[in-house]
């Protein structure tokens, strides 16, 4: 809720002193973001070669005639092979995406050399984003009306042929049916609020960063219940297309469904290309099925960017100075950096980086960490009644009792309460189920999780040192102490502490800024 609500104030910077205190936050979610771009790009250069190899006559992960297929173990189809022998084959769809995709090397610390087809693809990939990036939020969002609308077609498409497959019921059934036993397992929670974070974007600044071009009158509440329906509702629908799919699967190979494909973004490289080869003219599904895959990769993408480069802009309007080129330089090296970051993982060994990125740096613990924050942050450093006046000026009417509770109480309650257990019963990353990471590559993911879970409480301390005040409480009290004394509204603006920060021009996006901005 407090990621959909914007606070508009006319004075640039006032998201700076208005909550001081906590731009440790903000800054953890840029490190967030910063991390989630790195490699998410990685998949949609993966989309455009599955894309390409599309338009082929044979689909080339649909025979074991390949060169990179192991012909001892690679099996077409399982009709003749009985459940306990299938165990020991493969698929030419697994084969392919391990074995011609990634040409997968034995671990971490052989990295092999460039998969340059990839390198091509994620160039254009940046290339793409920047273009429509560089336009501000217009040209992103009438590209939305299309990216966020086509994938509701193939899905259906593929959920009603996901259903009539031999052994779909085996998959939604595992679907539906709950195994209470995974509760104690701390990596379904971390999945489970992993999923959640990434299905409505909060500690990132997505929703912040594009809350900011509303209206200051806009109904906020009423779009944060429409973003909840919709985004349960379809990943509710979307998991009966995937395990019907992982049904089949797991049927064909004589498999249990929890076996039958790893979790993770090959899932959607392994269980729909398998899918797609069931369907007549398979090349067009395939073309389709990986056009949608970009486009939902392509608006995440954007999105996310779009953040990162506004709130830096807010941090450093300086760097927007001089016109749209200085802009757009800033935009160019940015991209740029993102870009030789991700060329790491387009080596034959990227993907074990890739799963260092995704497990530590941008989900799990950094996420919960940065949510409980936030909670903290707005329901009890800014204080819950302005947090409601704020929200009375802009939307006309002040929320139920139902969403104080949540605030203060049961959000960060239960992430902290997540993110303990999950220390607690924290279990090393392993790639597949099956390779173990080396001391090293688990102490690099840690780096990685830690520099921005870090910046909060450094931050922290950072503000309290430089507040006046000749004890520690006195020193506290200052720091935490807001800006204004009431709630920024169109008619009443916020005096600020600093009144230089009045001389420094608007965002690059937008001539409004919000308090939030900088959490």
């Amino acid at each position: 809720m407090t990621e959909s609500c914007r606070f508009d104030v006319h004075l640039h910077n006032n998201s700076r002193t208005l909550f001081f205190f906590c731009t440790g936050i903000g800054i953890a979610s840029a490190v967030i973001v910063f991390f989630t771009l790195c490699y998410y790009a990685i998949i949609l250069a993966w989309a455009l070669f599955y894309l390409l190899q599309s338009f082929r006559a044979t689909l080339p992960w649909s025979t074991c005639d390949n060169p990179w297929n192991n012909k001892t173990t690679c099996r077409e189809s399982f009709v003749n092979i009985s459940k306990e022998d299938r165990k020991n084959f493969t698929s030419p769809v697994l084969e392919y995406w391990e074995g011609n995709v990634l040409k997968i090397t034995a671990g971490i610390h052989d990295l092999g050399t460039m998969r340059w087809e990839l390198v091509g693809y994620l160039l254009l990939v940046w290339i793409i984003c920047y273009f429509t990036v560089f336009k501000g939020t217009k040209s992103t969002g009438k590209a939305m009306y299309f990216t966020a609308t086509f994938p509701y077609v193939m899905l259906l498409i593929l959920l009603v042929r996901g259903v009539t497959l031999e052994g779909a019921s085996l998959g939604i059934k595992f679907y539906l049916q709950p195994n209470m036993t995974k509760l104690m397992e701390p990596q379904v929670w971390i999945d489970a609020g992993t999923q959640v974070f990434f299905s409505y974007s909060l500690c990132i600044g997505v929703l912040v960063s594009l809350g900011s071009f509303n209206n200051y009158n806009n109904n906020c509440l009423k779009d944060t219940v429409i973003i909840a329906c919709v985004n349960s509702g379809t990943s509710f629908v979307a998991g009966f297309a995937i395990f019907s799919a992982l049904g089949f699967m797991a049927n064909e190979q004589g498999m249990e469904v929890s076996e039958v494909a790893e979790k993770g973004p090959g899932l959607a490289f392994i269980a729909y290309p398998k899918e797609v080869l069931l369907l007549p003219a398979p090349q067009l599904w395939s073309c389709l099925f990986f056009i949608m895959i970009f486009l939902l990769g392509i608006s995440t993408l954007l999105t996310d960017t779009l953040a990162l480069m506004t709130s830096m802009g807010d941090l450093y309007p300086s760097m927007f100075r001089g016109g749209k080129y200085r802009k757009a330089g800033f935009m160019a090296v940015g991209c740029t950096i993102l870009y030789l970051i991700g060329l790491t993982m387009v080596t034959e060994g990227g993907m074990y980086i890739l799963q260092l990125f995704d497990f530590y740096g941008a989900s799990g613990f950094t996420l919960l960490w940065t949510a409980t924050w936030q909670c903290i942050g707005v329901a009890w450093v800014y204080g819950d009644e302005k947090f409601y006046d704020s929200l009375e000026a802009m939307v006309g009417y002040r929320p139920g009792q139902y969403y104080r509770i949540c605030w203060k109480y049961l959000a960060p309650l239960l992430n902290m309460a997540i993110f303990l257990f999950s220390i607690i019963k924290y279990e090393p990353l392993k790639y597949n189920k099956k390779y173990e990471y080396p001391y090293w590559g688990h102490m690099i993911g840690w780096a990685l999780a830690l520099s921005s879970m870090l910046c909060i409480p450094i931050r922290m301390i950072v503000v309290i040192r430089r507040s006046e005040g000749n004890t520690f409480m006195e020193k506290l009290n200052n720091a935490r102490k807001p800006a204004c004394v009431q709630a920024p509204s169109k008619k009443l603006e916020c005096q600020l502490a600093d009144n230089s920060s009045q001389e420094s021009p608007p965002p690059p996006y937008s001539s409004k800024t919000n308090f939030e901005t900088s959490m």
